[in-house]
């Protein structure tokens, strides 16, 4: 059977929506209207001679039809894409939409401090950030990479680390330390008011690590405060509330200025550290290489790629 150009039309818009499972979702990423993508994927029913979409005014879910069209053609039309992609690539200036999501963690750290030098070196680069506290399926939803700890993301992934060093770090303020007295041992800290940190998406309470040599502990503090948000937790250490558990990065400046002071540093284990990940099936765009180069030419980077792995025995770090 002989293939024509109709048979081809609105596949793009047909991958793009049941991936995104929305129209207006759709719209964004294609740089159309919705009711555009509605008259498409109208178009591409009439000719298939069946409903692709169940849609809700609250939702747009496949039909049966539409899972086993999308199973068929999904693949051609990211192979299209794909050869496309390389095809401007080819001595062509990092150019176009280059969409990421990450972690506030990845975006203070490593991506914040390098905006300036590379948004000036690539005017021809729309960079779209979504900053997101959840692990989501970057594939499904259309970006072109993500940035994590290190020990978040899967293994079919290919990542390069980015970003400081990081660890974890006690701290309390100075009229805390004044009133309740010092922990000198992380025993110490079941008899101080600690704020704890509750994971949005298990709803767990997190545990504090500590490592001294090989000697590792996990102690299940208390406190008053529960917190799930990073930046409150700032805050709230700032206030004198109580001992909190963070990352470097959000501490350092206050810890530095005195704001706040860093405790039991011997106990303190390194953090995973922050990977940009992409699927390893995807060749590198030149706008996402042009990323990747300034975030490893940043001063605190450690230059290495690899297949992104977690790591044994540590927790899982927060976003």
């Amino acid at each position: 059977m002989a293939l024509n150009q109709e048979q081809l039309d609105g596949l793009a818009t047909f991958v793009c929506v049941a991936q995104l499972r929305g129209f207006s979702a759709a719209a964004i990423k294609l740089g159309v209207s919705p009711s555009a993508v509605s008259q498409t994927i109208q178009k591409l029913e009439a000719r298939l001679g069946t409903a692709l979409f169940a849609r809700t005014t609250r939702s747009v879910n496949l039909t049966e039809a539409g899972e086993r069209y999308l199973s068929r053609v999904a693949p051609a039309v990211d192979e299209l894409t794909l050869a496309a992609e390389e095809l401007s690539d080819v001595g062509a200036r990092p150019a176009g939409l280059l969409r990421l999501n990450v972690s506030r963690a990845a975006y203070l750290f490593a991506l914040r401090p390098i905006l300036p030098t590379f948004l000036a070196a690539y005017p021809d680069i729309e960079l779209e950030l979504s900053v997101d506290s959840a692990l989501v399926d970057i594939v499904r939803l259309g970006f072109d990479a993500g940035m994590r700890y290190a020990d978040m993301v899967e293994r079919d992934m290919v990542g390069v680390r980015v970003g400081p060093p990081l660890s974890s770090h006690v701290v309390a303020a100075p009229s805390y330390l004044e009133r309740k007295g010092v922990p000198m041992r992380p025993q110490d800290l079941l008899m101080h008011d600690c704020i704890r940190f509750r994971y949005p998406s298990s709803g767990r309470i997190q545990s504090w690590l500590f490592e001294k040599g090989k000697k590792r502990s996990e102690i299940a503090i208390s406190g008053a405060l529960v917190l799930n948000d990073d930046a409150a937790m700032v805050e709230a250490a700032l206030a004198g509330v109580g001992v909190a558990y963070l990352t470097s990065g959000y501490v350092a400046e206050h810890v530095a200025a005195g704001r706040l002071v860093r405790l039991l540093a011997d106990f303190s284990p390194e953090m995973p550290a922050l990977n940009l990940y992409y699927p390893s099936r995807r060749r590198l765009s030149a706008k996402l290489r042009a990323l990747i180069d300034c975030l490893r030419a940043a001063p605190s980077t450690a230059h290495s790629g690899h297949k992104a792995r977690r790591r044994p025995g540590r927790r899982a770090a927060r976003a």
